[in-house]
């Protein structure tokens, strides 16, 4: 029978050198070298008065440090990341072993204030010092968020009314301008001369040509409005007891 080597289960002491676990290159470097180095967070340190009395308190560059790195990994849960800070080896190097209370993070990120504003302000002038802005367009939200409809084919069943409405107006509208750019004595003279004389005339030869124009574009605009109304009455919607129009998922 073949044998194998022991795997062992046990408790076993190992050393950890915590600066070897923040790997350059990672955001975790990045986000510690920042604290430490670039950011000015004398607006933190003004608001403890321990100097001479009272317990000593976190460094509030600890637990910037903490808080960042527990967003950045969608932690955002003061138990779960006081939780990390005692199991995950990574949040014990980066806090440096301090093991903060769930009430000291979650009291930390209430009372920041206007503060982390500017400490936002500072991380702007950072990357744009480092090239990383173009100086185009600034995004304070970038998340995406996943969706089975797009906002231009979900709403109510009011407001697509109220397109089909808007739509049916406007090839009204179509219709009757060029009626209205034609002069009164225009809309006839041109049709008599013409069987008159037995040659089109240059007015009724325009006419032609609007009366093509005009029945050209009301039949798009009519196509228009059958694929709008065939897309409400046949396109899966349910109506919910909100009012509002979901999208039916298939069900394959």
């Amino acid at each position: 029978m073949a044998r194998f080597k022991p795997i062992y289960k046990g408790l076993k002491l190992l050393p950890v050198d915590f600066k070897r676990q923040v790997i350059p290159g990672s955001f975790e470097y990045a986000l510690c070298y920042l604290v430490d180095h670039e950011l000015d967070l004398s607006a933190f340190n003004v608001r403890y008065k321990n100097d001479v009395d009272g317990a000593s308190a976190y460094n509030p560059a600890v637990l910037i440090k903490i808080i960042l790195l527990a967003y950045c990994r969608g932690i955002i849960s003061s138990r779960k990341i006081e939780a990390a800070c005692r199991e995950n080896v990574l949040f014990i190097a980066v806090s440096g072993d301090s093991q903060p209370h769930f009430t000291t993070l979650a009291g930390f990120v209430s009372t920041m204030g206007d503060t982390v504003a500017k400490l936002f302000a500072q991380v702007l002038l950072i990357c744009d010092r480092q090239g990383l802005i173009g100086r185009e367009m600034f995004t304070i939200d970038g998340v995406k968020l996943p969706a089975n409809a797009s906002k231009a084919k979900s709403g109510t069943r009011a407001d697509y009314q109220h397109q089909v409405e808007k739509m049916e107006l406007a090839a009204k509208q179509m219709l009757e301008a060029p009626k209205c750019r034609l002069r009164p004595n225009q809309r006839h003279s041109g049709k008599a001369r013409s069987q008159e004389v037995g040659t089109p005339t240059t007015g009724s030869c325009a006419s032609a040509r609007l009366a093509q124009e005009v029945s050209r574009r009301s039949q798009r605009q009519h196509s228009l409005i059958q694929s709008h109304r065939q897309q409400i009455s046949q396109n899966g919607y349910q109506q919910r007891g909100d009012s509002r129009l979901y999208r039916c998922r298939d069900s394959r």
